[in-house]
């Protein structure tokens, strides 16, 4: 078209135009007296414009018309054909057209709508007309010249500014092609627009596009669309118009499936700003039938990551403190912050308006099982459909849960999320805080800690209203009495009182009202509750007065009640407050005077506080061992930063009283009258004759058991001194000591080598003569001297000097001696109950609790089933049917297993029943770990070296320290999805003997353990080397006893340094980037080990490459099953960092060696047990899914390891895994059937379009695991005990619906292609149905309900299959090949029940019924495959 309006200008201006010219412009051009402001001189288009009916005006006016635009259209189409000159007429019409608008504001004119013509007396005809221009396009003799002349003005307006004229000309020249009722030549004039977008600007180009969907016909729409999407990919600059475009155009499914993939290609790598848009269009083309898939690949693509960009250079900056760059930085994040915004604006109209969307998120986000998969996205759309769409508010929720209970939603992400969007998060405020009320009340660990996250990352990003609303739902947690919410709570208001404690003080009075709620909190949450209450109420000088006016008046109520608890918790209080008054103050800015007066009062209340608790206290050893205990634990947490002039001024009255009370001059003879000969033993100061001194043990208990006896009726006046306070008073001797001398324990350190006055221990030895008193009497002696020893290894522990350390290293073999002396005192006083070692209320409870069954209750009690999980799918069978037996322990933890299993082998090892009674070590004890030889020198009288004694740490200490660092590992770094709270009946008693530990943070504590890795590493590998030349000199001649009590304790040994290696890395705080140097500092060390000096610049993915070699190396000296067991759980949780295929292999080949390997104990004993029986079914489960073919793994298993079993003798294994026994089948066999039944969930559906060579390959799959479930299945016939008929109607019902839903679709369309496999499969398949049907008929004549209740869900999917084989037939028209019959009901040998067979017709009818028809045949030649069926005619239902 623009050809031709080329060739007829050159006509125009051509050898005839030059004698046309004059003549045509004399007879034209008319002058005629004109309005003001219309077009003064007239040619042939001014003329017919105006005989038409519309004004021309020059300059701003608008052209004015008179007539109806339909009117003035046709008219101008008349003029123009009835004139003399047509069709020469049409070209000097346009070439008029063309020169009228060479002027700029006449052209703006013709483009911009008429102004109906108004005159005196006249309305309006219409209120809106169209232009010039687009008149003259509704005309079809004018429409394609006018088309080109537009076209070709366009160019014109290339590289002006918008707003040099005022007007957007190339968008005005646009629009007027818009909603055309008619064009003539659409096909040319869309090509030409397309043309011009390859070459135009982008303003211009964006014009265009979005106008191409009101320009466009029905059927270019397609064309144009596959255009766009190939514009779409080229360049990121016109995303916006195109996608807005498309969105406009009606495509077909196939075309928008296409269009959508492009827009999706470009979603990582789009501009911010454009995201919302391209997400908007993904979302408004997505249908429910390809929901879950567009919504899978956009959440792959999203990544909000680009938009914390922005902030992290912001926050540098400010670090940096470059103001003009911060500020330029500051607009970006606001720009980010207001585009992600904008995006879930998208994504929450898509949620509320269009359920197939949440469906398909919430859907999307559960498929998702890698933990390095989810971001923040995740947690973020999760939050907004639950704030969203009431529907799926549930749903979502539990989804977040269960992700959070796995591990994949760490709290990192929530406070990324919170950091980096809290504009978006904000909107969601309301289902965060009912989340976080939810999360709360579950009884899962790391639930209960995310939702305590959430509290606290909500507190510190929201404004006031929303920190009130927090902070009232934190103190309707502590007031419900519910224990893990009070826990918690406190928890979350102890982090926000010392991270945001101006914020906090705003709220103080809600915080406040927790106090007449006080009678349901614990003393540990009293400790909680006062210590934030102080903070906040001795913070700020004088503002915060009335806060403590009312806890004064609470804790004076409290020391004065009558009540042991309530006395209890005044002094906990009372010492907590105490701690807040005496911390050091900045009183800079305060004059001496009024410091004085400030001091003067300090002083008064701290005076008339402490005068109250001792006076409280006097009287009762157990109270007064809870205020040395408490005043000890402040002066630790304090440690530096208490007034010392306060606390020698009120502290020194406390610990002066210890000489006095407990220690005596060292004496060869004690005066008094004892149950047992007083002896002082354990002076490791033997040459210090002079001043020598003595803890006076059994005196001062001989005198507290008179006192008890006596009734307490002494004087009143008399301070009562018990054995109960040795241990706590030398605790605050030694800390207030320490503080007092920067550290030094210099003026009390003869107390660590004096003696203690006891009795001669041998009478251990005679313990059936001695009465019950005396046998008690012995045993709370040496508990109390156990417990001396403890603090005095608590206190002395960190001391440099050689001799020190000796003495400390021997004070821990005496420990060791002592308690074997205490267990034989322990199993020969049943009943006994010892003294207390920690001395609150919930310590007392717990202790009598404890005894009011017995302390061995562990040992009598039955483990409880769980659904918890802890490796695998395959646990989540074990707590399904109670007829199940062997299940594996998933209940306790692992510590808890191996001390029952202990018990069952060694009545000594009860001692760890009584871990209560005995006081805490400290974190610093393990510092000893480090020791190897020492030497302590002995003097003589004149001071000279008699004789060295080496001393060292031998294995019975180790194992001693070992057992108590895995008891505290446990407890602070176990990942809380492992271990679960309990019921909320029941009391918790989880901090007793960890009071001083849960002082520490996690991240504390695992700081601590990866400083002694280096000694662990290298008491491992002395562990490796001794077992390994055990196993070279098997069948030495050794003496039996002593070699296996030795064997035993190093296996102790190794046991527990592997499970404080595992302890250690699964700790989940890892995962969290605060964390990153720490984690490490710690696979350097055992990366050293291997490459000494060369970790410090390996990638982390190297360091951990390296201690899985590390580790790895250990598994030829592994001592038994279980440390087996733990070291693959180790080096699982090594690789679950960076997880990698070559160490899948690995742990595969390392987990089979393990199976295949003969674990026998030290005395000949094949291993067995619960304890052996839950690690091999985790081990078995590790096997099977780190094994790069599942299938054949359980093929080998089930078709030579279970033979073997079958031919070997009654007691006997299977020579290739000797693990598999007679005892262990049951585990084999569950584990294999659920790992099947897994498996076969992996292979993908069977689909149309697959090919045939994919075909095969998924046939060839089901062909294996349905030979795997054959033959699993023909096993009953040979173990046909009731635990494994009911795994098997259990997982034989999921293999059978896993078939239907997976394998039939596949057969539908491979049928016709691979008909003869597709027969064999379905022949192999039946013989289990048939074997299955045969056990429903067993359980039924057994009436075994635990196995009845499978038979109803079983029967209806093995109805299912045989009709759903007939529709794959029909479906591929060979109904003839399928036939039916009725079952006999046969037991599980195969035989025919008889009762049933010689019955009466009706009653055969009803056992038909109940049968459902299960023979069907692969081909019609072959229709029944052994006789058990009986005939009714081809295809005709027999059963219904």
């Amino acid at each position: 078209m623009v050809s031709k309006r080329k060739l007829s200008k050159a006509e125009v201006s051509g050898e005839n135009g030059k004698a046309d010219l004059p003549a045509r412009s004399s007879e034209t051009k008319k002058s005629r007296i004109s309005a003001p402001g219309e077009v003064e001189t007239e040619g042939i288009f001014e003329e017919l414009i105006r005989t038409s009916g519309i004004v021309l005006k020059a300059g701003e006016g608008q052209n004015e018309i008179a007539v109806d635009q339909m009117t003035f259209q046709k008219k101008l189409c008349l003029a123009l054909e009835k004139h003399p000159t047509y069709p020469g007429v049409l070209k000097l019409f346009i070439s008029g057209l063309e020169s009228h608008i060479k002027d700029r504001n006449q052209f703006k004119n013709c483009l911009l709508p008429c102004a109906p013509t108004q005159t005196e007396g006249s309305r309006t005809r219409h209120s809106y007309c169209d232009s010039l221009i687009k008149l003259l396009l509704g005309i079809k003799i004018l429409q394609p010249a006018v088309i080109a002349l537009l076209l070709e003005k366009i160019p014109e307006f290339f590289f002006d500014i918008v707003g040099t004229f005022g007007t957007d000309f190339p968008q005005l020249i646009i629009n007027q092609f818009k909603w055309l009722d008619k064009v003539l030549d659409s096909q040319d004039l869309v090509k030409k627009l397309m043309q011009l977008v390859s070459v135009s600007p982008v303003p211009i180009q964006h014009d265009i596009i979005t106008s191409l969907p009101e320009i466009l016909e029905d059927s270019q729409q397609s064309e144009v669309a596959r255009e766009l999407s190939c514009l779409l990919k080229q360049g990121r600059r016109l995303t916006v118009p195109i996608l807005d475009a498309l969105s406009r155009l009606d495509l077909d499914a196939g075309l928008m499936a296409e269009v959508r993939q492009s827009a999706m290609t470009i979603v990582p790598s789009v501009k911010l700003e454009d995201l919302p848009v391209v997400v908007k269009f993904i979302l408004h083309n997505v249908k429910a039938a390809d929901a879950v898939e567009v919504i899978s690949d956009l959440r792959k693509n999203l990544d909000l990551s680009s938009c914390d960009l922005p902030l992290k250079i912001l926050s540098s900056q400010k670090k940096a403190k470059s103001q003009v760059q911060a500020s330029s930085s500051m607009s970006e994040v606001t720009t980010s912050q207001n585009c992600v915004k904008l995006l879930f604006d998208v994504i929450k109209l898509a949620v509320r308006f269009r359920k197939e969307v949440s469906e398909a998120w919430i859907k999307a986000i559960e498929n998702s099982t890698s933990v390095s998969d989810h971001k923040v996205l995740d947690l973020m759309i999760l939050l907004l459909i639950h704030s969203t769409n009431t529907k799926y508010r549930k749903q979502a929720e539990k989804l977040l849960k269960s992700k959070i209970q796995l591990g994949c939603m760490p709290e990192q992400l929530l406070q990324n999320a919170f950091q980096n969007h809290s504009l978006v998060i904000k909107d969601f405020f309301p289902s965060i805080l009912a989340v976080a009320q939810t999360f709360l009340h579950s009884g899962q660990p790391a639930v209960v800690s995310f939702g305590s996250c959430m509290y606290k990352q909500a507190f510190a990003a929201f404004d006031s209203y929303c920190q009130q609303e927090v902070v009232s739902a934190l103190v309707t947690h502590v007031c419900s009495g519910n224990e893990t919410e009070l826990d918690v709570s406190l928890d979350v208001l102890t982090d926000l009182v010392v991270l945001h404690t101006s914020l906090l003080m705003r709220y103080a009075t809600f915080v406040k009202t927790i106090l007449d709620s006080t009678q349901k909190l614990h003393p540990c949450q009293i400790r909680k509750l006062f210590y934030i209450l102080s903070t906040l109420a001795f913070s700020q000088r004088q503002e915060r007065s009335y806060i403590q006016d009312d806890m004064h008046m609470v804790i004076r109520k409290w020391l004065s009640s009558t009540v042991p608890n309530h006395k209890q918790m005044g002094i906990i209080g009372a010492v907590t407050m105490i701690g807040s008054v005496a911390l050091k103050r900045n009183e800079g800015d305060v004059s001496s005077l009024e410091r004085l007066e400030l001091n003067n009062e300090r002083d008064e209340q701290l005076s008339n506080l402490l005068d109250l608790v001792g006076f409280c206290c006097e009287q009762t050893p157990e109270v007064l061992a809870l205020y040395y205990d408490e005043f000890a634990n402040l002066i630790e947490k304090q440690k530096g930063n208490l007034d010392l002039q306060l606390l020698d001024k009120f502290g020194k009255s406390l610990v002066e009283d210890f000489p006095s009370d407990f220690v005596v001059d060292l004496s060869p003879t004690v005066d008094g009258s004892f149950l047992f000969p007083v002896k002082s033993l354990y002076n490791l100061d033997e040459d210090e004759t002079q001043g020598a001194i003595a803890i006076n043990l059994l005196p001062l208990v001989s005198q507290s058991n008179v006192g008890r006896v006596a009734g307490g009726m002494s004087s009143q006046s008399k301070r009562v001194v018990s054995p109960l306070c040795l241990s706590p008073c030398f605790r605050l001797l030694r800390f207030y000591t320490a503080e007092q001398n920067s550290g030094s324990l210099e003026e009390i350190d003869a107390l660590l080598g004096c003696p203690l006055y006891l009795t001669n221990l041998e009478a251990e030895g005679k313990l059936d003569s001695l009465s019950k008193q005396e046998r008690e009497f012995l045993c709370s002696l040496l508990f109390y001297a156990l417990n001396w020893f403890r603090e005095v290894v608590n206190a002395f522990c960190q001391q440099q000097d050689a001799e020190m350390k000796g003495k400390v290293l021997t004070r821990l073999q005496n420990i060791t001696e002592l308690q074997n002396v205490l267990g034989k005192c322990l199993a020969a006083t049943p009943g006994y109950v010892p003294p207390p070692a920690t001395f609150d209320s919930e310590a007392l409870e717990a202790v009598s609790s404890t005894n009011a069954v017995g302390p061995v209750r562990k040992k009598t009690g039955k483990k409880k089933q769980t659904d918890g999980s802890k490796t695998s799918s395959a646990d989540r069978s074990q707590g399904d049917d109670s007829s199940e037996g062997n299940q594996p322990d998933i209940e306790l933890s692992e510590l808890e297993k191996i001390a029952t299993e202990r018990e069952t082998e060694n009545p000594l090892a009860k001692l760890q029943n009584y871990r209560l009674y005995f006081r805490e070590l400290d974190l610093e004890v393990f510092t000893v770990l480090h020791c190897g030889l020492l030497t302590k020198s002995v003097l003589d009288t004149e001071m000279h070296t008699e004789f060295c004694e080496v001393v060292q740490l031998g294995p019975a200490e180790l194992s001693f320290l070992l057992d108590d660092l895995c008891w505290k590992l446990e407890h602070v770094l176990t990942p809380g999805s492992t271990r679960r709270v309990p019921f909320l009946k029941e009391r918790s008693y989880k901090d007793i003997g960890f009071s001083h530990l849960c002082q520490r943070s996690p991240k504390e504590v695992a700081m601590c353990v990866v400083k002694l890795l280096k000694p662990l590493c290298n008491h491992m590998e002395n562990m490796h080397n001794y077992f390994q030349a055990v196993i070279q000199n098997q069948g030495a001649e050794d003496e039996p006893g002593e070699n296996i009590q030795e064997h035993m304790l190093m296996s102790s040994c190794y046991q527990q340094l592997l499970l404080t290696f595992r302890s250690l890395f699964a700790w989940n705080g890892f995962s969290q980037s605060e964390n990153a140097d720490l984690l490490r500092s710690a696979l350097q060390v055992l990366a050293g080990r291997l490459k000494p000096g060369e970790t410090e610049f390996l990638l982390l993915e190297d360091l951990i490459s390296e201690s899985f070699h590390y580790l790895l190396n250990f598994q030829q000296s592994v001592p038994n099953f279980h440390c087996a067991f733990i070291l693959t759980r180790l080096l699982i949780t090594i690789t679950e960092k960076p997880v990698a295929g070559w160490k899948k292999e690995k742990i595969a080949s390392l987990a089979k060696q393990f199976l295949c390997q003969s674990w026998v104990k030290p005395s000949g004993d094949r291993e067995k047990g619960s304890q052996f029986n839950s690690a091999l079914h985790t081990l078995l489960c590790v096997y099977l899914e780190h094994t790069d073919n599942i299938l054949k793994a359980i093929e080998e298993i089930s078709s030579v390891g279970v033979p073997e079993l079958i031919n070997s003798a009654k007691d006997g294994c299977s020579s290739t895994y000797p693990t598999l026994t007679r005892q262990t089948f049951l585990i084999f066999f569950r584990v294999m059937m659920a790992q099947l039944e897994s498996s076969v969930k992996s292979i993908p559906a069977g689909k149309p379009s697959d090919s045939s060579e994919v075909q095969l390959e998924k046939l060839l799959q089901w062909n294996i695991a349905v030979r795997n479930f054959h033959i699993l299945i023909n096993l009953v016939k040979v173990f046909d005990s009731r635990p494994v008929l009911g795994t098997c109607l259990k997982y034989g019902r999921l293999f059978v619906e896993a078939f239907l839903k997976l394998a039939m679709p596949l057969l539908d369309y491979s049928f016709k292609k691979h008909r003869d496999d597709v027969q064999s499969l379905l022949k192999t398949l039946q013989l289990s149905t048939r074997q299955l049907h045969h056990m429903c008929g067993h359980s039924k004549i057994h009436q075994d309900i635990g196995l009845t209740n499978h038979v109803p869900l079983l029967k209806k999917s093995l109805e299912q299959f045989v009709y759903r084989v007939k529709a794959m037939l029909a479906f591929n028209h060979c109904q003839e090949a399928f036939w039916m019959g009725v079952l006999k009901n046969r037991d599980l040998q195969g035989e025919e029940i008889l009762s049933q067979a010689s019955g009466e017709r009706g009653s055969d009818e009803e056992d038909s019924a109940e049968s459902p028809a299960e023979e069907l045949s692969g081909s019609s030649t072959d229709p029944s495959d052994d006789g058990e069926a009986r005939a009714k005619g081809p295809g005709s239902p027999a059963a219904r």
